[in-house]
């Protein structure tokens, strides 16, 4: 199992470009490395419905349909989602770090399975 938490976002900023890596790659290098039926698990803060990865590097947020989009891709199939860590109230348009939503975004947490 592999499991990332509030930080998938970060594959998609700057730094990580910078020194030649993407999602994809990592995707699939994780893909490649667990075992079928190994699970690779992710939680992170929500971007608005639409945003894709747009919000990855000011808001430190990503929408969850472009997440389950790109680990799809690597060949990984959705096992489970949990809304146990949304929050409605979140407006998606205020920084994580903001002290008015800190600790308090909406987020979403994905399971995925290697079949």
């Amino acid at each position: 199992m592999l499991w990332l938490h509030l930080f998938y976002h970060d594959l998609h900023t700057a730094l990580i470009q910078k020194k030649g890596a993407t999602a994809a790659d990592f995707n699939r290098a994780v893909y490649e490395r667990l075992k079928p039926g190994g699970c690779y698990v992710i939680v992170d803060h929500a971007a608005a419905a639409g945003a894709g990865t747009g919000d990855a590097q000011s808001l430190h947020r990503i929408d969850p349909a472009s997440v389950r989009e790109e680990v799809e891709a690597a060949g990984f199939v959705l096992d489970a989602k949990s809304t146990m860590l949304a929050n409605n109230d979140d407006p998606h348009s205020i920084k994580v770090f903001d002290p008015s939503i800190k600790g308090q975004t909406d987020r979403f947490a994905y399971r995925f399975v290697k079949i």
